[in-house]
C-alpha cells in the first residue's frame, strides 16, 4: 500500500475476538443469556433452546435472524436482555501493543459490530478505545428496508460504504470471521484476517468447526495478522 492510499484507507473493525478477547470475556454469558431468552419467550427446554440459537447461528450468521424472521422476537428487546453481562468490564481483556498500535494508524477508523450499540460502547470506553474511532456502526442500524441486514450481508456492507462516502475499494475490514470477510470480498473491500484470539475457526464452504487454517490463506483475505502492528505495512 502506498503512502497515499495510506491516508485514505477507511479501516472496517469488528469488535468481539478482533480487538478483544470475547470467547474469554463474553461469548460465554451472552449464549446463555440467549439461551434462556430463548427457553422464556418460545416455552422451549434449555436443551432445545440452546440446540435452536446453534441452528440459527449457522444458517444465517446471527442467531437473531433466525429469531426475528421465525418467531417474530422483537430485535431491540432481545439484544437489551441478553447483553446486560454483569461483571463484564472484570473479565475484558486486549494487548496494550494493540491498543498503541491502533492509535498509530493513519486513516478514518470505524467500528463494525453485530453487536448492539449499548455493548459496544461499553466494550471500547473499558479498553480506552473509545476516541480512537471516528464511528461506530452496530446492528442496531444494519437494516434496509425494514429487515435485519448484519454481517455477512454484501448489500448492508456496500450501503456502510455509501454511508462513509467512500469507494468499496478504499475500506479494509479487519475481521475473525471469515464469512464476513468473503461477502467484504465481494464487493471489493480488501479483508485481514485477525487470529489472535481465534481457536477455531469455519471452513469458508461448510459450518464445521476446525482447527486455525494451517496453511494457505483463503483467496478472499488479503491478508491474516495476529497483532494490529501489521496494518500499516498491508
Amino acid at each position: 500500500m502506498s503512502s497515499g492510499r495510506r491516508h485514505s484507507t477507511v479501516w472496517l473493525f469488528d469488535l468481539d475476538n478482533t480487538l478483544h478477547d470475547a470467547s474469554h470475556a463474553a461469548f460465554g454469558p451472552t449464549n446463555q443469556a440467549m439461551n434462556d431468552y430463548i427457553a422464556a419467550h418460545l416455552g422451549l427446554a434449555p436443551a432445545e433452546a440452546s440446540a435452536l440459537r446453534q441452528h440459527y447461528w449457522d444458517r444465517y450468521g446471527a442467531t437473531l435472524l433466525g429469531l426475528v424472521r421465525h418467531h417474530g422476537v422483537n430485535a431491540s428487546h432481545f439484544l437489551e436482555e441478553t447483553h446486560r453481562l454483569p461483571g463484564l468490564e472484570d473479565r475484558l481483556r486486549t494487548h496494550a501493543h494493540d491498543r498503541a498500535a491502533l492509535r498509530r494508524l493513519r486513516g478514518r477508523k470505524v467500528l463494525l459490530t453485530n453487536a448492539p450499540r449499548s455493548y459496544a460502547l461499553r466494550v471500547l470506553r473499558a479498553l480506552g478505545l473509545a476516541d480512537c474511532f471516528d464511528g461506530v456502526i452496530s446492528i442496531d442500524e444494519m437494516t434496509m428496508f425494514g429487515d435485519l441486514r448484519p454481517k455477512p450481508d454484501a448489500r448492508m456492507l456496500r450501503r456502510v460504504a455509501v454511508r462513509l462516502k467512500v469507494a468499496p475499494r478504499r475500506c479494509v475490514l479487519v475481521e475473525d470471521t471469515l464469512a464476513h470477510q468473503k461477502s467484504a470480498h465481494r464487493i471489493g473491500m480488501r479483508t485481514v484476517w485477525m487470529q489472535r484470539y481465534l481457536k477455531t475457526a469455519k471452513v469458508a464452504n461448510n459450518s464445521t468447526e476446525v482447527g486455525v487454517h494451517p496453511c494457505r490463506k483463503p483467496p478472499y483475505v488479503y491478508a491474516r495478522i495476529r497483532s494490529l502492528n501489521k496494518l500499516p505495512t498491508l
